[in-house]
């Protein structure tokens, strides 16, 4: 069999078993909230059409005023990253397969919900943005503008197990970085943002848990098979959702936001190798009983979050010498 068959085997394999899970994901689909009970935007943004709107929006933004230069850059990223949400659905459909796009399976139905609770974390991050009068709405505009057209590869494809393993990941992450701008701008004084970074960390939290189950599921049924994609992707290095991000005159715009991201201390190496941890605990990596390559995977992604951890000193501290960088944003202020 030629290498492009056996992956394609494989890849029929991964896909089998997770049309297998249709009813396990349709018990899970409690962790998506119907929307007469979500949160909406405008639940935390000053009402426009109140008799006080002016007082609402004077304190709103006086609020705003505190929040340092690196935090708003971070704030910014993310939220440009959180745009990006339909080069993510796209990507999700690998799991999803639906082709209809109104498909009634619980994968389909998973994956609409998700892509709705998540489109209210741009929308609400974006707003308040604008509201503050704080950035240069146009720059930033045109940095969510060349990230959807710059397109997503989280290097999953084809096999569909590496989308759960990413939005595993990812959806920590995220949630891991949300609350840590909560906890600093808090303390800054921005009492609105701060609930804001918490609520959507609420919601990270639960797809988080959505997509872990899924994924110890995986290495119930097929533990060879998820132990050796989760290799795969660690191999390759987990890509970051906004790494293509470009405002039209950064070329390594992502490169810059995520040093500010590190050094303000949102989202670290630290933070990193902690959730490579995590992963391999919850999915009882090294309780598995496997062989041959399985079993070499096995070892190799025991010691990752050691590996990783080892390095984060060294790396923080290379990101403490960098220049600080102009960025449109922020009408080209240096952070």
């Amino acid at each position: 069999m030629s290498a492009a068959a056996a992956v394609g085997a494989e890849v029929s394999e991964h896909r089998e078993v997770l049309r297998s899970m249709q009813s396990f994901v349709g018990a899970n689909l409690n962790l998506l909230s119907p929307p007469e009970r979500c949160w909406q935007p405008s639940d935390y943004l000053p009402d426009l059409t109140a008799e006080n709107w002016r007082e609402q929006l004077q304190d709103f933004r006086l609020q705003a005023q505190g929040v340092s230069d690196d935090l708003l850059v971070v704030v910014v990223g993310d939220m440009v990253t959180e745009e990006a949400l339909p080069s993510y659905s796209v990507s999700l459909n690998l799991i999803a397969q639906d082709d209809e796009g109104d498909k009634a399976t619980p994968w389909a139905v998973w994956l609409r919900g998700w892509t709705a609770e998540e489109n209210r974390h741009g929308d609400l991050l974006n707003a308040y943005l604008r509201l503050t009068g704080r950035v240069n709405m146009r720059a930033v505009e045109k940095t969510i503008h060349y990230l959807i057209a710059n397109g997503f590869n989280p290097k999953a494809y084809p096999d569909p197990y590496n989308g759960l393993i990413y939005t595993s990941f990812q959806e920590r992450a995220t949630k891991i970085s949300h609350g840590n701008v909560g906890q600093l701008v808090h303390a800054q004084g921005d009492r609105n943002l701060a609930s804001i970074c918490q609520r959507i960390a609420g919601d990270e939290s639960r797809h988080e848990t959505f997509y872990s189950k899924m994924m110890r599921r995986v290495m119930d049924i097929d533990p060879e098979g998820g132990i050796l994609s989760f290799r795969n992707m660690l191999r390759r290095l987990i890509a970051m959702p906004g790494r293509l991000m470009y405002d039209g005159k950064d070329p390594d715009l992502f490169d810059h936001f995520a040093i500010v991201t590190q050094r303000s201390g949102v989202y670290t190496s630290h933070d990193y190798a902690a959730i490579i941890e995590h992963l391999v605990k919850t999915w009882d990596i090294g309780g598995r009983s496997v062989t041959g390559p399985a079993a070499k995977a096995q070892e190799y992604l025991c010691r990752q979050a050691e590996r990783y951890a080892s390095l984060a000193e060294e790396i923080t501290a290379s990101l403490a010498a960098q220049p600080a960088v102009a960025f449109s944003w922020i009408q080209d202020r240096k952070v």
